[in-house]
This record gives structure tokens, sequence and C-alpha cells, in this order.
């Protein structure tokens, strides 16, 4: 565990990104903040959302204006703000007749949300307009469609943004470190924290009159809810991604399941095409990592199939698949889970502030109600409003060396300042493209060494997305990976054996399909062994190594 100080003006518990939007805040502020998380940053919700930033329009139908406001309001924040890691992205609604919303209903909802964002942004498309932008589209009984806009973000990457920038604010953020108990008076007022590192096991004491337990669907296991009224309910969105050559679409599409009458996206996103969510309560145990599951699967393809009949797709096509959980917050009255409202909550306990609710695009007003909340605690305190800037204000920067102003806008969005630093360490080849994502080969080693990356998961699942965004996870790409990463993080080639197996295991268990990384056979675990025993001679003979790079492109 790196140092840590004994006391701090405020702890968070929970690295995604409430925790992170709070961390981002109070750091500005001047308070001194330690942000602790038991697994990886943003390893759950907040790595494997819809990646939309956006008002919700099936909020304004169930009544939630002051939710889809805020969320549009916070929509143009960010787009201000954050350009290259939120970014506009058209959205199509087709119109059928005899089923879903008909004309005049989306007319009147598209301009509630148009007036939220003070700017018109959506238009009516005939039926040949429309078929024109998504040709391989149902065509009986289209009667036409809406266009009109959003936005959409790299989730992970957000928070390691705000991580970031916190830490450079003088904040101390940790993964990997659980709360092993809020530590309080003997009149019960919060004193501080008992943190462990759950991989070493080192155990460390800090003295805080203020936390702040943003864990998600963990929450109520830090801090009961007393109100026997209102509790955590769990719910699973699930999406699959498809390759954009199979689902070839060009903007967002959002459609009625023909089933249950509820929408799914259709989203191109990083080079690929995601296709969800699904809603439904999540009844495995919170230690396992969520995957999607069967039922799920033929839920969403059943979806786009109906919408694009002709493509023919199947499972079998999918590159992976992401499942997450929403940790909303129920009142026990028997709601559909789609009926649950997204509307965050608090609780107070005597310097313990406990938030759980919520959506990422909030996050910021989320965040700051629980500041507002343990301003009692904090009375030197002054709070920002939500009108004040979330990041600093975005400057014109210029192209960093060999780099298209796309590029550079994309790079600047999702690693702040730090861009610069991939730049100027880059090699020419490494300002390129990985095949078949926008990803940099220079993201990998930048990343590596300045974003806490303790496992190949935290590497290719949200440091880069690459782990979504390819087949097999990524696995052909490896060896290359090795050359750039396995140097900075000080890994030796056991380690990185051991690395790659647990990274593949994972991403069969959490992403993959049953078709996809077969188990090894006895000629592969006759490899592993001869691979296992080979990398022992390298490391006690580092001379051997610059030889062996040359010919090792297994990079498994």
């Amino acid at each position: 565990m790196p140092h840590l100080p004994s006391s701090c003006d405020l702890v968070i518990i929970g690295g995604g990104v409430t925790g992170a939007g709070l961390f981002h805040e109070t750091t500005r502020l001047g308070l001194t903040v330690v942000l602790a998380e038991q697994h990886d940053f943003a390893w759950g919700t907040s790595s494997r959302s819809s990646k939309l930033i956006h008002g919700g329009l099936r909020y304004l139908r169930e009544g939630h204006f002051m939710l889809t406001r805020d969320a549009v309001k916070e929509r143009e924040r960010l787009l201000r703000e954050a350009p290259g890691l939120v970014t506009p992205i058209a959205f199509l609604m087709p119109v059928y007749k005899g089923h879903g919303p008909g004309r005049w209903t989306l007319e009147a909802g598209l301009s509630i949300y148009d007036l939220m964002a003070q700017k018109r942004q959506h238009r009516f498309l005939s039926a040949d307009e429309l078929l024109a932008k998504v040709p391989f589209i149902e065509r009986r009984a289209l009667v036409g469609g809406y266009q009109f806009w959003d936005a959409q973000v790299d989730d992970a990457r957000l928070v390691l943004r705000l991580i970031a920038e916190g830490r450079t604010a003088g904040g101390t953020a940790l993964n990997y470190t659980r709360a092993l108990s809020v530590d309080r008076d003997p009149d019960g007022r919060v004193q501080g924290v008992t943190l462990q590192d759950v991989e070493s096991g080192e155990i460390h004491t800090i003295a805080a009159p203020a936390v702040v337990n943003a864990t998600g669907c963990w929450a109520e296991a830090l801090h009961p809810q007393h109100d026997g009224k209102r509790h955590l309910r769990p719910l699973r969105g699930s999406h699959l991604v498809f390759p954009s050559q199979t689902l070839p679409v060009q903007c967002a599409v959002s459609c009625m399941h023909p089933e249950d009458g509820r929408a799914v996206f259709i989203i191109p996103w990083e080079g690929v095409v995601l296709v969800g969510t699904t809603d439904l309560d999540h009844h495995g145990s919170l230690a396992v990592e969520p995957r999607i599951s069967d039922d799920e699967a033929q839920y969403l393809l059943t979806a786009v199939r109906t919408l694009f009949p002709s493509l023919g797709l199947s499972l079998k096509q999918c590159i992976s698949s992401l499942a997450g959980l929403r940790p909303i917050i129920s009142g026990g009255d028997h709601k559909a889970p789609s009926e649950e409202s997204r509307e965050h909550d608090i609780w107070v306990d005597r310097g313990l502030v406990t938030i759980a609710g919520g959506k990422l695009t909030t996050y910021r007003r989320v965040a700051l109600d629980a500041l507002k909340a343990a301003q009692p605690f904090l009375p030197h305190l002054t709070r920002p409003t939500p009108e004040s800037p979330g990041f600093a204000a975005a400057e014109p920067l210029p192209p960093g060396p060999g780099m298209a102003p796309e590029a550079w806008q994309r790079l600047c969005g999702r690693y702040g300042a730090g861009a610069f630093t991939i730049a100027a360490e880059a090699s020419p080849e490494d300002l390129q493209n990985i095949p078949g994502t926008p990803t940099l080969w220079a993201e990998l080693p930048y990343a590596a060494a300045h974003e806490t990356v303790r496992h190949l998961s935290d590497l290719l699942l949200r440091r880069v997305r690459i782990g979504l965004l390819l087949p097999e996870g990524g696995r052909s790409h490896l060896a290359r990976i090795e050359l750039l990463c396995r140097p900075v993080l000080g890994w030796d080639r056991l380690r990185w054996r051991r690395e790659v197996r647990a990274y593949l295991r994972q991403w069969q268990a959490a992403h993959g399909f049953a078709w996809q990384i077969h188990p090894p056979g006895l000629l592969a675990h006759i490899r592993q062994w001869l691979q296992y025993q080979l990398d022992r001679l390298l490391d006690r003979f580092p001379s051997m190594a610059e030889w062996w790079v040359k010919i090792d492109r297994s990079g498994s």
C-alpha cells in the first residue's frame, strides 16, 4: 500500500463515477481526500453502461421531468467541457404504423427535450429519408422517423480522468483497497476508517471526520438502510457487442422491443456496435462478476433481428458482451424493473454519508448532493454549485506530432494533460491505431506507467477498451502489448504469463460466449509447460532476452 496520511478531511469509499466525481470536486476545493476502491477503478457499473450521456426520453413519459432536465443540463455541460471524451451522437427513432409510440407523441416528447436544452435538435424524416440513413431497417409499415441528438462517452475513461485530475490536485486514490470498517468514537460519531490492501493484506487506519459510502450495489453492506420502506435493488443491464461490418449503422437507433415495448438501443461506439440494454433483477452474488444470461442474449438478439431482419444476425457474430448492475433504490412496491426511478437517495449517520442510485449522466449533481450532506462534518467547506464548471474550460490545443486534429482531441478528452506525455514519449509507429479500434498503441504503455494498473484486465478492459472491441479480448495482439507494457509494469515473464492466463479466463467468464476461446487440449498444456520453463530460463539469463524476443510472437 503506498504512503497514506494518518488523517484527512474526507474518505470516499467506492471508485465508480460517483466516488470519482466527488473525489474530483473535493480535491479541487483544497480538502485532503483519500478514495479507496475494493476492485479496480470503474470495475463495476461505471465501465459497463450503455456509454450514453443523455436526458432519457423515457423518463419524460414516466413524469420524471426534473431528472430529465438535470440530465440534459449535464449533457450540455459535458459536451462543452470535455470534448473528445463526451461527443455528440445522432439518434434515429423509426415510427411504425400500429407499433410503438406514434409520430405526435414523439414530437411532443422531443420538443420538451429540446426546450430543456434550449436548442432545437430534432426533425422528422420521411420513410425514404430514414431508409437512406439506415438502409437495412425493416420497411414494412414504416411511416418515417425522428432524428435527434444526444451524447456518448467512454465511461471508464471518464472515471479515470476524474481520478487523475483529483490526484494532480493532491488527493490519494487507491484501487484494490477495501474498507474493513468505519470507525467511530464512544458517542457513535465517525472518526475514520480502517483500510486493507486486498492482495498484500496490509492494513492502514486513517482518521477522518467524514466518510462517504459511494459503493453502489454494495452500499447497504457498509451502511444498512434503517428506513424499512426503501432498499437497494440491484438490476442487471446487459449488452451484446457486434462488429460494425456485421451491423452497419452510422448513427444510433432506438426501437421498441417487440415482446415488452421496452426501449432498446443500437449504438455505434469505438468502432463496434452495442445492442442493449436489459433490465432485470440480479439474484447472483455481488462478489461474482456479472455476465449476460442466455435469456438476455436472446432477448437482445430478437430486438435487433426484428429491426434489421435482412442482416441474418446471430450470437456467433458477437465479439463480446458486457453486463453491469444498477444500484436502484426501490420502495418495495413490486414495480417492474424498468418502472423503478433512477433518482438517487442519501442517508446519513453521524458522519457517514451513503449515496446510491442516480445515472452516469448526472454523476456530478449526485456527487454535489453527497457533498452537501457531508458539509455539517466539514464546517469550513464552501460547496460549488451545479452551475460552476466541472472540468476546466476546454481550450483549443495544438495537435500532437503526426496526429490528426480529431485523434488529438480524442486523446486530450480521455487523458487530459496526460495526452502531452503520450504524444511526447511515443514513437511514430506507436501513434498508429490498434487495428480495428480508435485506440493508439501509445496509450497502453502510458496507462501501464501512470494509471495504477495491477492486472492485465485493468489495462485491457478499463484503461483502454480493446478487451471489448476485439475478438477474444485482443488475444492476437498480446505479443506486442507485452513488448510495450511488461518493462513499464516491472513484471517478469512468469508474471506476464500468469496475467495472460488470468485475463483470458476472466474475459471468457464475464464477456465471452461458449464458443469463444476453447479450453486448451493436451498439446496446449504441454506448450504452456515448455513456455513456463523457457520463461524461468530467460529470467535467470537476461542477456538471452533480446535474442528471444525476435522469435517470441505467441503472446499467450
